[in-house]
């Protein structure tokens, strides 16, 4: 499919069978080239000016007009060469600084030079991502922050981990990523289902997820007071009855469709007329039977593939749930929209003692209630509230 990224949009079919961390270039129709690397040719000193301070942006020192760079790239001209063109063309290059010229370079470049690079997907990456493109979807979970708590929560290979989050499957992931397929962790979900779109984005092998479990927010308090049961599922038989009453149902009135046709024939004309009738209703009847029997075989297949799969996830539910009443997990994390005091204490009391647990909120405010409540409640040590902050230096 077509992929677009930043104003570029290219396929991914040469990608395929290239390692990580291979540069392309975006030829002409939107196809991938292994870009050949060239070395630099402009080894001769550069013409640079000594300050920037005569220098004023009126827009005229370019003498390229758009329609010419246009012009260009119809042609089929490279990126790399209109880059020389706009360097050539312009009136102001030779009299700015040398870290000017460089800064002016790597702009024109990523504006006109179409390379891509190929990434393996690391958490670092995508919480990056999604920190700049959707941070909204990720509870606005800095990546630094995803850093202190994968630390703080002592998540390593060999764990036992709860973790509660609806930031996309982001911390999941993260968790994941760090286990590296080892140990075994218990997603706690609310509503329907657990989400896991960035989950999937790291591409982690298939048996990363065969300790992934997940359990639903709403069954945990009746696991807590033992009244925890899964749901009853319909049994076989009832749903095959029903599928088979109504095809009948159906056939039946096929089948009388060529009754009336005779009664109604008077002269031996229409009897005949009739006859060729009846053969054509009768062959397509054949099939209609046919094809009745199949929907009926394909109905049978669908109610017994839905039955299977509400076993499978009954059995998962009866695993996780055991699981959970081992009250031995090695840690719990929380990164979620909800209020954060009644999830974890509900939660916490999986956890197995002397083991860390880290609560991310958003906002402060209810986390200084869940911080109080904590210490009213005792039975935890070394409780600290803290808010990392980040700033970049340009160096």
């Amino acid at each position: 499919r077509k992929i677009i990224f930043e104003k570029q949009w290219f396929y991914l079919d040469n990608a395929i069978g290239h390692i990580y961390g291979t540069t392309f270039e975006v030829t002409s129709g939107g196809n991938l080239q292994p870009k050949q690397e060239v070395e630099d040719t402009t080894t001769e000193t550069k013409e640079a000016g000594t300050d920037n301070r005569n220098i004023v942006d009126d827009g005229k020192s370019q003498k390229l007009t758009h329609d010419d760079i246009k012009a260009l790239k119809d042609k089929g001209i490279k990126g790399q060469e209109i880059v020389q063109q706009l360097i050539e063309n312009s009136t102001t290059f030779r009299d700015k600084t040398e870290f000017a010229q460089d800064k002016y370079i790597k702009k024109k470049k990523k504006k006109y030079e179409a390379v891509i690079t190929i990434v393996r997907p690391s958490t670092r990456i995508l919480s990056t991502m999604y920190y700049a493109r959707e941070p909204g979807k990720i509870n606005h979970l800095r990546y630094d922050t995803l850093a202190q708590m994968l630390t703080l929560g002592n998540v390593r290979a060999g764990n036992k981990m709860m973790v509660m989050e609806t930031c996309s499957g982001l911390v999941l992931g993260a968790v994941m990523e760090r286990m590296g397929g080892y140990g075994s962790i218990i997603q706690m979900y609310p509503g329907g289902g657990p989400v896991r779109a960035a989950t999937s984005c790291f591409g982690f092998p298939k048996h990363f997820f065969d300790n992934l479990h997940e359990f639903p927010l709403s069954k945990v308090d009746s696991l807590l007071s033992g009244t925890f049961s899964t749901e009853t599922l319909p049994s076989e038989p009832e749903d095959n009855t029903l599928v088979e009453e109504e095809s009948n149902g159906l056939l039946d009135e096929k089948q009388t469709c060529p009754q009336e046709t005779e009664e109604e024939s008077t002269t031996e004309a229409a009897m005949e007329l009739n006859q060729t009738e009846e053969q054509e209703t009768m062959d397509m009847n054949a099939e209609d039977v046919e094809f009745k029997e199949n929907k009926e075989k394909e109905n049978k297949e669908n109610v017994r593939e839905k039955q299977r799969k509400q076993w499978e996830r009954r059995k998962k539910l009866i695993e996780t749930a055991a699981l959970l009443q081992e009250k031995n997990a090695d840690g719990l994390i929380v990164a979620s929209k909800f209020h954060p005091t009644p999830l974890l204490l509900s939660l916490l009391e999986f956890v197995a003692p002397s083991r860390p647990f880290v609560v991310y909120c958003q906002y402060k405010e209810p986390l200084l209630e869940c911080y109080t409540k904590l210490r009213e409640r005792g039975g935890v040590i070394n409780l600290k509230l803290s808010e990392t902050w980040l700033r970049n230096y340009q160096v």
